[in-house]
């Protein structure tokens, strides 16, 4: 490891604490024996977990920790005695004016020859992000869906022969941890760095629950053999977290970027919905693959993290066709997977206005505050009344007609404002209180004339704001 670019040590002082302010010649500094990085991918934020075997002396023993041009939170910074705890003792932390990134633990020792430590800490700047492949056959029955996690390190760290878990989940900071180690540098010049205890409160609740996760101990760190067959990533519920661990361990360097796969996904069934819903997609007929996270599709053992995902279409020859390339949002389990192609150029759909009129005046006689409705629905005017409401009706055609060379299913999402009564023969739904949709086969080649009429309701008539639904007379 490279100490003067990251200088991230610790080093045994046998000297007494009244030189920490001196420059000291440091001991060998050991390496790392193993390290841990679960990555958050909610926050900005790394739980470190470092072990190293260390030599110790009966008596006083200083132990220096350094962070340099790194993005580490100096108040989550912990030391833990993994063997001989009882026989060590931390007497105080300090950190010393004229090195500001860096702290001195003293400990006392009753015992005398090597210990393992445990030292753990929050980091800024890794993170990891889940990317996709999909490829349907050319029938669009099947997908094949392969996903993948990138993990980019700009800690100002290299991790070596790391073990990496992923966490998928909702983390509620006090404050970030790089807007803590930023204000680090602020604090040292304005003479108040021991605001970094202030700090520390302010994180405590985070950093203890976080760390005092069951599944977060380093018991089973050990580290297996290189492998040449592809990483495998075991996945665990952790309440509201869900943990990726990867297999094996990684070197992380500073500066770089790694992509391993999480899992694939053989012959998904999927079903191919045309989709008109202008609130969701704009004024536009969209055709979506649509799956589900579940043990049916040979998915559903984990949730899927948000990430980009590229859908490609097999050619009945060889070789593929883009579709297209989307953000995949959260998909917990046994929720759908909604992938859209946009606008397919083999479907035509057109809105027709086929008619318009009114009917149902009421009309507001002078003087006292009377009324009168006209069934037959023609206006007459006296000069002794007013119109004060009336019922607004059009007629619609909605014409779709398939190019395509398989059957498709259509289904439109309409809304609506004001007292409405929605006639069709359709046999509509209300998705809520003001949508109406509806559902379509469209046969190969066929055109359908999707006819339906809107009633509005204004003045004095509209009594409510939602949709009643009728059957088209």
């Amino acid at each position: 490891m490279n100490i003067f670019k990251s200088c991230l040590f610790i080093s045994l002082l046998f000297s007494s604490l009244s030189v920490f302010a001196k420059n000291i010649d440091l001991s060998t500094v050991p390496p790392r024996q193993q390290v841990q990085l679960t990555i958050y991918n909610a926050e900005d934020l790394t739980l470190v977990r470092e072990k190293r075997t260390l030599s110790f002396k009966k008596g006083k023993n200083p132990l220096q920790f350094s962070w340099s041009n790194t993005l580490i939170d100096p108040s989550s910074v912990e030391l833990r005695f993994l063997n001989h705890g009882a026989e060590l003792e931390i007497l105080d932390i300090r950190f010393p004016h004229d090195k500001p990134q860096m702290l001195y633990w003293q400990i006392h020792s009753e015992y005398q020859g090597a210990v393992e430590l445990e030292i753990s800490y929050f980091t800024s700047g890794i993170s990891w992000q889940a990317d996709y492949l999909a490829i349907a056959n050319p029938e669009e029955t099947t997908l094949n869906l392969e996903s993948f996690v990138r993990i980019r390190n700009h800690s100002g760290e290299d991790y070596e022969n790391a073990q990496v878990r992923l966490v998928v989940g909702t983390i509620n900071l006090v404050e970030s941890i790089s807007s803590l180690t930023s204000r680090q540098t602020q604090i040292k010049a304005s003479g108040r760095y021991q605001k970094k205890a202030q700090n520390k409160r302010r994180m405590k609740h985070a950093i203890r629950a976080l760390k005092t996760e069951a599944t977060m101990e380093m018991a089973d760190m050990a580290v297996p053999a290189a492998m040449a067959a592809p990483k495998e990533v075991a996945k665990e519920s952790l309440s509201e977290y869900f943990l990726y661990t990867i297999e094996g361990t990684e070197t992380i360097a500073d500066g770089w970027s790694k992509r391993l796969r999480s899992f694939k996904a053989d012959a998904v069934p999927m079903q191919v919905e045309y989709r008109y819903r202008p609130r969701e997609y704009g004024n536009q007929l969209v055709r979506l693959y649509l799956m589900k996270n579940d043990s049916a599709s040979e998915l559903g053992k984990t949730p899927l993290p948000e990430g980009q995902v590229q859908v490609f279409r097999e050619k009945t020859q060889q070789g593929l066709n883009w579709l297209t390339a989307q953000h995949l949002k959260y998909v917990p389990i046994g929720d759908k997977i909604e992938l859209n192609l946009g606008v397919d150029p083999e479907v035509q759909f057109e809105l027709r206005k086929l008619k318009v009129w009114r009917d149902a005046f009421l009309m507001k006689l002078r003087g006292p505050n009377v009324y009168r409705k006209l069934d037959s629905g023609k206006l007459q005017f006296d000069s002794r009344s007013t119109v004060a409401g009336w019922d607004s009706h059009t007629r619609y055609s909605q014409q779709v007609i398939n190019y395509t060379q398989r059957p498709i299913q259509l289904e439109v999402r309409r809304q609506y404002e004001g007292d409405v009564l929605f006639r069709s023969d359709l046999k509509p739904t209300l998705h809520d209180f003001r949508t109406v949709q509806y559902q379509a086969h469209i046969p190969v080649g066929q055109k359908q004339e999707l006819t339906y009429e809107v009633v509005l309701r204004q003045g004095k008539n509209a009594h409510k704001n939602n949709v009643t639904l009728e059957t088209l007379k």
